[in-house]
């Protein structure tokens, strides 16, 4: 019975990442407002709001609770230079008011989001003038990680952009065969480095699955960031994961780190690394495109979708 159970939210996973990428779907509900008036109250449990000011309003409240915040403008597959520069300007704009404000946030972007499928062109473009502007206000820009028919041309424009910035950082996926290389390479760099275990739906011969070997090789890539006090992120939400990088922290006692976890997903225990003063950050994206996102959360742990469910049912709120 248990093993049924486990095959099962298994296949749920991977259908709802194999969702989360399917552009069509996407496009459809967000386009029906029904339904996209139904999903989001499954959604806002997830996301810092919709709009700049909904997100800068979570940002505050979650600085004034000790919590460093990085966010992130939900978006990706742009496909025309219109809707990349509009992008590029909604991420100009969260800088400006992040300083204005004096707010402690980094912020996250996805390279597809500012024109990564456009354009050399339109996608330099974009992201210079966003790290010009990080650069003023002395803010981190976190390249995010996308698919793996992204991944080299992600980590040239990065290359590329943390030797030019010294605020630019990179997302690795630790459950790519590939990442091996990768972090040897990105590692002789200054550039922060952000671990997660990778959520995009990938063919088995180029993935690790999750689970005990994962686990040791997330580590792993924490460990040598650890006791070289490079700049890192330790993103996740598994308890044992935080529990194994924090006797590493003890360990080692570096400087240059943060245990971080996406808002909306409980985790009490890093409430109290928060008050044990271990640097703790929440990861914050705002935002109409929020499909994928909930899919992804809904994948990690299929079962979060009867969660889901009964946000959508509370009328009472």
């Amino acid at each position: 019975m248990e093993h049924n159970r486990e095959e099962l939210i298994k296949k749920g996973s991977e259908s709802l990442k194999k969702l989360a990428l399917n552009e069509h779907v996407k496009q459809y509900v967000l386009e029906n407002k029904e339904l996209f008036s139904i999903l989001k109250r499954a959604a806002n449990r997830y996301i810092g709001g919709e709009h700049l000011d909904e997100v800068l309003l979570t940002i505050s409240k979650l600085n004034k609770q000790g919590f460093a915040v990085t966010t992130d403008y939900m978006g990706e597959s742009i496909h025309n230079a219109k809707d990349a520069i509009l992008a590029q300007e909604e991420f100009v704009t969260l800088l400006q008011a992040i300083n204005g404000y004096r707010l402690n946030s980094s912020i996250s972007l996805d390279l597809s989001h500012i024109g990564l499928l456009v354009s050399d062109e339109i996608v330099k473009s974009n992201l210079s003038i966003i790290c010009d502007q990080a650069k003023k206000t002395n803010t981190e820009v976190i390249i995010s990680m996308e698919g793996i028919d992204r991944t080299d041309k992600i980590l040239d424009i990065y290359k590329e952009y943390s030797s030019l910035y010294d605020n630019v950082g990179i997302t690795l996926q630790a459950y790519l065969h590939r990442t091996i290389d990768d972090f040897k390479d990105v590692i002789q760099g200054k550039g922060s480095v952000r671990i997660v275990k990778g959520a995009f739906d990938v063919p088995s011969n180029v993935s690790i699955p999750r689970g005990a070997i994962l686990n040791d090789i997330y580590l792993g890539y924490i460990e040598e960031l650890l006791a070289k006090d490079h700049p890192c992120s330790i993103a996740s939400h598994d308890h044992f994961i935080f529990q194994e990088s924090i006797k590493l922290i003890e360990k080692y006692q570096p400087i240059t780190y943060t245990l971080e976890r996406l808002l909306g997903i409980e985790n009490k225990e890093f409430e109290l690394y928060k008050e044990a003063n271990y640097n703790c950050r929440m990861y914050v994206v705002y935002g109409r495109e929020w499909f994928l996102y909930l899919c992804n959360r809904w994948a990690e742990y299929p079962l979060n979708i009867f969660r889901g469910l009964d946000d959508i049912l509370n009328l009472e709120e």
